[in-house]
This record gives structure tokens, sequence and C-alpha cells, in this order.
């Protein structure tokens, strides 16, 4: 039986490249010449910690992140950014942590939506990630659509599809 996984996953090498080319682009920015400011990746901990010493400039360096992520095509719903940022000292900072795979109330969602759109498609949840199975392959194309028109939390990836 035809079927295919959702899934939800950031590259680490894209996250790797992006932060190495937003500390790139504010070493060259003339608003940033003599300021603290400071993009960090914690790989372990799959987060971005970015720094400088006001609100501001803290807002233009998200911009920049989120520009620099675009362009790599990940969506900004990939990352969540805190309400308030944190101040310690003269820095202000957020810590950016990004979404790895789909927590259990988002797969419900997924699992409800084609349920209602499509009775006799079968959607599991697995771990971190939804199969879904079907007889008809057009079908699952129909249900890859539906996703992708419908705004969620965060951006979704389809793999594995098999006939």
């Amino acid at each position: 039986m035809p079927s295919f996984d959702i899934i939800s996953e950031v590259d680490r090498q894209v996250i790797r490249d992006t932060v190495a080319n937003v500390q790139r682009e504010v070493a060259n920015r003339w608003d940033f010449r003599q300021v603290t400011t400071s993009v960090e990746l914690n790989e372990k901990a799959e987060t971005v910690k970015i720094a400088t010493e006001s609100d501001f400039q803290l807002q233009q360096l998200l911009a920049i992140l989120y520009d620099q992520l675009s362009k790599r095509g990940i969506e900004r719903s990939a990352c969540t950014i805190p309400p308030q940022p944190t101040h310690s000292g003269k820095l202000w900072s957020f810590e950016i942590p990004f979404k790895q795979g789909i927590d259990s109330l988002l797969a419900k969602k997924i699992v409800k939506l084609i349920k209602t759109e499509y009775p006799k498609a079968q959607a599991n949840i697995q771990d971190k990630q939804v199969r879904v199975i079907d007889k008809s392959r057009n079908t699952l194309q129909a249900i890859m659509s539906l996703l992708r028109q419908t705004v969620l939390e965060q951006p979704l990836q389809f793999t594995n599809f098999h006939d």
C-alpha cells in the first residue's frame, strides 16, 4: 500500500551555515560597528543565541537571522522566539530553539485533519512523525496538498513515499 511520512526537521548544517552568514553580515554592517554583538550556535541544545547592546539592535539582528533562514528555505515557524528578550548587564539576548520533530498535540491535530477530509486514509502517530497510508496514490498527494495549504505551528516535510 502506498504511504508516506510527515516530519518536521531542520538540518543542522543549514543552521550552522546560517549562523556563519549572520556573523559575516553583522561584521560588515555599519550600524553594528563598535557595538558588542554575538551570534552563537549551541549544537547540543540546537539553539542559536543572539545578543547585543540594545533592544532595537536585537530586533535588527533577529531580522537578519530570519532573512538568512528564508534564503535557505527555512520558515520562521521552525524556531521559537521567546516573548521577552533576556536583559543581563548591558546585553539584550534571545535564546532561539529550533523545533525538531512533531509534538503530540500537533500530530493529533494533523491526524484529525486527515481523518475528517479523507476518512479511508490511515494516519498513525509514530514517535515524532506521522505515517499516512492509503490505497490510492492520488489520495496521498491530495493529503500532502491539504497539509501544505493548512497553516500549522511549524513547517512540515514529506518523506519516505512508497508505492
